[in-house]
């Protein structure tokens, strides 16, 4: 198991892996555990669709059950699997639009998501729910890009710049990237909205540090 932190990315894109692992680099330092990236090689293109949601539930949990670490992030916005995966390891698991969700109402009372795909509403709206606080969203703007083009260093910068725009104009206070991958943006969305933006991969792995070496994680390892 070593000292690390085991991110995992529940589709197969290699490129939307490569744009998490990136997202993580700046927490890699002496004395703190290490963020491990890997993606479930048999899981779809994205998670596009209520079918894909479900469907990496159970390889999730194979894969959080064979693979120990002192704690665990689903590096998917919309937070699939994460009840299942909780019942496969007792260390913590943690879900990447939890963290980021959280890390924008530190900031601000109401909050933006800028989403992947229309379709991704109703799920990461599951997980506002779930929380509690889906009153204190302001709105909702979908880029509706495809994964490739959305993990380009380049491609889906003025849509992001557009949608950032729009939810400060429908009141959002802070603005949370809804996909992973988009690291590379931060600034040219806070600079397009005038407001703080969340991205998720960063918020998930501050959390996931802070778990791994205090409470649960420390006691276990």
């Amino acid at each position: 198991m070593g000292d690390r932190i085991l991110v995992i990315n529940p589709n197969s894109s290699a490129s939307c892996t490569a744009g998490i692992a990136a997202a993580l680099a700046p927490f890699a330092a002496p004395g703190l555990p290490r963020m491990e990236v890997m993606r479930l090689e048999q899981g779809p293109p994205a998670i596009a669709t209520w079918r894909d949601w479900h469907g990496v539930a159970e390889p999730l949990c194979r894969l959080v059950e064979r693979e120990q670490a002192l704690a665990y992030v689903i590096a998917c916005a919309s937070d699939p699997g994460l009840e299942a995966a909780r019942t496969a390891t007792a260390r913590p698991v943690l879900g990447m639009l939890r963290c980021a969700v959280a890390a924008a109402l530190a900031r601000a009372e109401r909050f933006g998501i800028v989403g992947f795909l229309d379709t991704s509403r109703p799920r990461q709206l599951r997980v506002l729910q779930a929380m509690g606080v889906e009153a204190r969203l302001a709105g909702y703007e979908a880029l509706n890009l495809p994964m490739e083009t959305l993990t380009d260093p380049h491609a889906p910068r003025e849509r992001l710049r557009q949608a950032a725009r729009t939810l400060a104009g429908r009141g959002a206070e802070a603005v949370v990237l809804g996909c992973a991958g988009l690291a590379g943006h931060v600034h040219a969305a806070e600079d397009a909205a005038g407001l703080p933006v969340i991205e998720p991969c960063r918020a998930a792995g501050a959390q996931a540090l802070l778990a791994a070496l205090s409470g649960q994680g420390a006691r276990e390892a």
